[in-house]
């Protein structure tokens, strides 16, 4: 992972470009400006983007936030967000965001791994809320209820429904893992790696759930 310089003198700070997104990578994008100043205005945007969506009844309004990635470039957002805790509003919605990119980006790849894990992760399938059965136009339309669900409906109820989806495709990757262990096993190991990761995303959304409808998700 790259390290951007710090800013000194009177020279502007400039981000460096952050690093291509790849399906289901939730590395931190690195940055240099002061950390205090970047926290406070990654709150300050996420709760203003949230507010602005909930007091909202216009349907096109949440489009709009919920294409705001591929208007505005994930690249924007990793920049204001990536970098917040997980279990923040800010980090919380850098997930969904995220998560509604990778399933975009490449359907077909992540329904394979949602069929594969569909079945043992019932109750996870469930709460997801995909069509069955789950394919790419599927996934791509559960990526956007998701999201559609953090503005217009329980905020709550979305990351959690994020949560399951991770669980689920995290659990399909394993099993893929399983069945490719000796014919490639470095793709195992990549697989294995990125479930993990995956489930990590889930216990951080799960979290901050938890954290909102006790009204502490800042």
């Amino acid at each position: 992972m790259s390290e951007n310089p710090a800013s000194s003198g009177s020279e502007p700070f400039r981000h460096h470009k952050p690093k291509p997104f790849a399906p289901l990578d939730f590395e931190p994008f690195a940055g240099g400006a002061d950390p205090a100043r970047v926290s406070e205005a990654a709150h300050l945007a996420a709760q203003a983007l949230v507010s602005r969506g909930r007091a909202s009844e216009d349907p096109e309004v949440t489009r709009r936030l919920v294409r705001l990635a591929d208007e505005q470039g994930l690249d924007a957002i990793a920049e204001m967000w990536s970098e917040s805790p997980a279990r923040s509003l800010p980090g919380a919605l850098w997930r969904l965001y995220a998560l509604r990119a990778a399933t975009k980006q490449d359907p077909e790849r992540i329904s394979v791994y949602f069929r594969a894990g569909k079945d043992t992760a019932q109750v996870s399938h469930v709460v997801a809320g995909v069509a069955d059965p789950p394919g790419a136009d599927e996934l791509t339309a559960m990526a956007d209820a998701i999201l559609s669900g953090a503005f217009d409906g329980e905020f709550d109820v979305a990351l959690e429904r994020s949560a399951a989806f991770c669980r689920v495709v995290a659990l399909g990757q394993a099993t893929v893992a399983d069945g490719a262990e000796w014919a490639n096993s470095h793709h195992a190991t990549k697989l294995t790696k990125s479930a993990n990761q995956l489930v990590k995303t889930a216990e951080d959304l799960e979290a901050s759930a938890k954290a909102w409808r006790r009204g502490q998700l800042d």
